[in-house]
């Protein structure tokens, strides 16, 4: 995941890599931070974009040089950025994510309402063997394709022509923070043409021709009680992830719990019923293991009637599964025993590739926190920065 996504990081990467950058993007822009070979010391620079929303921040594992930044930048609206030199210098794309515009801003020629990209929320490099494809899903739900390494985006039209996808996708104001948005982009890494991603609200979605159109899979998938599961609009996953070295297994943090999908099976099962009663499986980052498809981690937040969006009791923690789900167990060393009141949004958790598996995180806090053990032990390596919006890792 988003560095990059599990499965892209598992594409990309090559084994024992020693250079590894961490990739955080924030409320008010954008910070690198660079590790030594041990992953004990690390060295930062920015902030690029001071002041800018950097939802997602994201480089190339294919060429190990594009970075890429979805920014909203104030009174001049949501544009992407990028950089050819690992983050050095910047441009800024020709042609960002937007829709097609309608004359005098009423209905397009499918009579659907014209819509604007409010921002671009999540950012996925394409497929090893389609060197410069990206993809991107934005708010309110769209997928977007650049095949020029970002530099000009062009709509998929599957899910913004389709009245039954613009029915499914809820409105602007129909709860989400910050807007509908789509993310969770998945690519399978034995074809190109097979792909997953999630919409919130709106449910978890398969695609067998590169995006271009999309079929539900919501099966055995929670939805908030008095809501009817049947209805897709009220299926809202927070992050789907695909294990790379077992690309039929799924993984899923929903609004509604923790799950898993084995394919060819449709029917996802609730694997957070085993998680601890009192802590709960809520939350919204979801990470695994790169090489072990049983090995899964997630970061459990309080998600009481009032959804008060912090760490269960205040005592932040990391749950790890080693058996694809029947069993968790609580990884707590390091971290504030009390009295911390932070999450973890969908994209500030992920995942390096290393002998022993390294992971990270940024909080709503700004905190930027770090496990060089497969989150046995944890270490803070940033105070102070504005709230964490996405946590990526780049290795070379």
């Amino acid at each position: 995941m988003a560095g990059t996504a599990a499965a892209r990081r598992g594409q990309g990467s090559r084994a024992g890599a020693r250079v590894i950058s961490i990739l955080v993007g924030t409320r008010k822009g954008a910070w690198f931070f660079h590790g030594d070979a041990a992953r004990r010391r690390w060295r930062v620079t920015g902030p690029r974009f001071l002041g800018h929303i950097i939802n997602h921040l994201v480089q190339d594992p294919r060429d190990g040089r594009t970075v890429l930044a979805a920014a909203s930048t104030g009174h001049l609206g949501p544009t992407l950025f990028r950089s050819t030199d690992r983050g050095r210098t910047w441009t800024e794309a020709k042609a960002p994510p937007a829709f097609p515009k309608v004359e005098g801003g009423g209905f397009d020629a499918n009579g659907l309402p014209a819509r604007t990209v409010k921002h671009t929320f999540w950012l996925e490099p394409g497929h090893p063997s389609e060197s410069g494809t990206w993809f991107a899903g934005t708010s309110p739900q769209a997928v977007f394709r650049s095949d020029d390494a970002g530099d000009t985006w062009h709509l998929l039209p599957g899910l913004h022509d389709s009245p039954q996808y613009r029915a499914w996708m809820g409105t602007e104001q129909d709860g989400t923070p910050d807007g509908p948005k789509l993310h969770s982009i998945n690519i399978d890494p034995r074809d190109p043409q097979h792909m997953y991603m999630a919409m919130s609200g709106g449910g978890v979605h398969e695609s067998h021709d590169a995006g271009h159109s999309w079929k539900p899979l919501v099966d055995g998938l929670a939805v908030v009680e008095g809501f009817d599961p049947a209805m897709i609009a009220t299926h809202d996953p927070h992050c789907v992830r695909l294990c790379p070295s077992n690309p039929d297994r799924l993984y899923q943090q929903n609004h509604c719990g923790i799950y898993r999908l084995d394919r060819p099976a449709t029917k996802w099962i609730r694997i957070g019923d085993n998680m601890p009663k009192a802590t709960g499986d809520i939350g919204f980052p979801m990470v695994v293991h790169p090489r072990d498809d049983a090995v899964a981690w997630v970061m459990p937040m309080d998600g009481q009637l009032v959804w008060p969006r912090v760490a269960v009791a205040g005592r932040p923690a990391v749950y790890v599964t080693r058996n694809a789900g029947k069993s968790w167990q609580r990884r707590d060393e390091g971290m504030p025993r009390a009295q911390a009141w932070w999450t973890v949004k969908r994209q500030a958790m992920t995942n390096d590739t290393q002998p022993t598996v390294g992971l990270y995180f940024g909080t709503t806090s700004g905190e930027l926190w770090a496990s060089r053990d497969e989150g046995r032990r944890w270490t803070c390596i940033a105070r102070h920065l504005p709230e964490i919006y996405s946590v990526e890792i780049a290795e070379r």
